[in-house]
């Protein structure tokens, strides 16, 4: 039977009006959890778990404009190990696309930026967080940064990518419909993306969901599982050519733009 929404009084009585979904739109959901004063919902047609209500577009960019307090903290005490990263990862797609224009969405530092740049790309990275962007100027300025979100960039960039990378930025988002219609934009036919977020029905993750971290709302408010995000890409015609094995909770998929946007 489907869950109430927030605020219900019917005592687990089944509802009329129920949430949307907001990755596969469908209509009938389910009682998750409660946590941190929010409420979860789980999709009965895809499996996506999601916070309801969403907070607003507004609203999640206030919450990310700092999120790593001014660039202080040991997020950005290990630049080496970012790099080996991001070098061993820029490797892995080169495969994929040899070369090109390159984006990084939720680039952080630029770690992933200055990579792509060292392995020949033209190499651009957007993130809303402030003094990230400003620290990835600071340390990388033979790269291009942006402040702001793709659907910002999509309205200004002069020439599509070959090359998009996005790793554990999807969840964030309230509208992820909208962000996969402009990364798909974004991308030339034929073009790459890379995507990761975390697993929510890996077989890895605990048992109490709460004791989970790649749980904790707000931060994060869609938990996707691969089927539900391999599908949801596909709308945007972003299709599936590898999904890399992932020991820990996470799907890492590379998908291929093979057709236009969906409307």
């Amino acid at each position: 039977m489907a869950g109430c929404v927030p605020g219900c009084t019917c005592r687990g009585k089944l509802r009329m009006t129920l949430p949307t979904c907001p990755v596969c739109l469908g209509t009938r959901s389910q009682f998750f959890i409660s946590d941190n004063g929010y409420e979860l919902f789980s999709c009965t047609n895809c499996g996506t778990v999601y916070v309801y209500p969403l907070p607003s577009a507004d609203d999640a960019r206030a919450l990310y404009s700092d999120i790593y307090h001014n660039a202080t903290t040991s997020y950005f005490a290990k630049i080496e190990k970012m790099m080996r990263r991001s070098r061993h990862r820029v490797r892995l797609l080169q495969r994929y696309v040899g070369g090109g224009r390159f984006l990084d969405v939720g680039c952080s530092g630029g770690f992933m930026v200055e990579a792509g740049r060292e392995a020949g790309f033209a190499a651009v990275g957007i993130d809303l967080d402030r003094p990230s962007i400003d620290y990835a100027r600071r340390h990388y300025p033979a790269n291009e940064f942006h402040c702001g979100t793709v659907e910002d960039l999509a309205a200004t960039a002069p020439d599509p990518f070959d090359l998009v990378y996005t790793s554990e930025v999807i969840e964030h988002l309230p509208q992820v419909r909208s962000f996969c219609e402009h990364i798909s934009n974004l991308l030339r036919l034929g073009g790459v993306l890379y995507i990761t977020t975390p697993y929510i029905t890996h077989w890895r993750r605990p048992r109490d969901v709460r004791q989970w971290d790649g749980f904790g709302p707000p931060a994060h408010l869609i938990y996707f599982n691969p089927k539900a995000l391999t599908d949801l890409l596909a709308e945007f015609g972003l299709m599936l050519v590898r999904r890399r094995v992932a020991w820990n909770p996470g799907i890492k998929l590379i998908c291929r733009k093979t057709g236009a946007a969906a409307g």
